[in-house]
């Protein structure tokens, strides 16, 4: 067996340790808390809601790795998926897309640790959602909404011309709804993160939260 193969069980060790997945355990808790804040905005149909609860994936992958974020991002996904009404679609997409942003700004951070890596990781992160977003709702989402709840594709596009007259079929649905939601709601995350993660990120490596 080489050193290599015999290191792996040892960085696996420290990865899934009782407090690792203590600490994924709580933050997906709180993460689901806050989702359950979620609003409309009126510049956008209505089945696009806001919330903010990727911001603790979001800071459980800057302080503790992209792997913890998207634990973190799966576990308030299931927990919201029991009292879910969209037969779990909703929140596929939402892990999916969820677990792409995260990930993709704790792997920059990882090999950028300064406060310019996290502002470029988190920039990346946010065009990671945006594309991510128009290729799983595109291909996944909606038609599965056709399947589950019984919307047509043309239901969901009518929901969305109804705001944006400009919207008269899937294509721009994604493009003129879905790709600026999750542009505000990367900005958005980007302005909250920066100063959330420098004081929380203390108390996670200090093993307080």
């Amino acid at each position: 067996m080489s050193e290599q193969s015999a290191s792996l069980p040892r960085k696996r060790s420290k990865v899934f340790t009782t407090n690792y997945m203590v600490k994924v355990a709580v933050m997906a808790a709180v993460a689901r808390v806050v989702m359950l804040l979620e609003f409309p905005l009126p510049i956008f149909p209505s089945f696009l809601k806001l919330d903010f609860s990727d911001l603790v994936p979001l800071i459980g992958s800057l302080a503790m790795g992209p792997l913890a974020g998207v634990l973190i991002e799966l576990v308030k996904c299931l927990i919201h998926v029991i009292n879910t009404t969209t037969g779990g679609v909703g929140d596929l997409a939402n892990f999916v897309v969820g677990a792409v942003y995260v990930w993709s700004v704790g792997f920059f951070y990882q090999r950028h640790k300064t406060k310019g890596g996290a502002v470029l990781g988190l920039a990346v992160g946010t065009l990671a959602m945006i594309i991510a977003g128009a290729v799983v709702n595109y291909f996944i989402t909606i038609p599965l909404y056709g399947l589950v709840m019984g919307w047509s594709e043309e239901m969901i596009v009518g929901m969305g011309s109804a705001i944006l007259p400009a919207i008269q079929d899937k294509f721009t649905l994604i493009l003129f709804a879905f790709c600026p939601f999750n542009l505000l709601k990367g900005v958005i995350l980007t302005l909250l993160a920066l100063p959330l993660y420098k004081r929380f990120s203390p108390l996670l490596h200090k093993g307080l939260i």
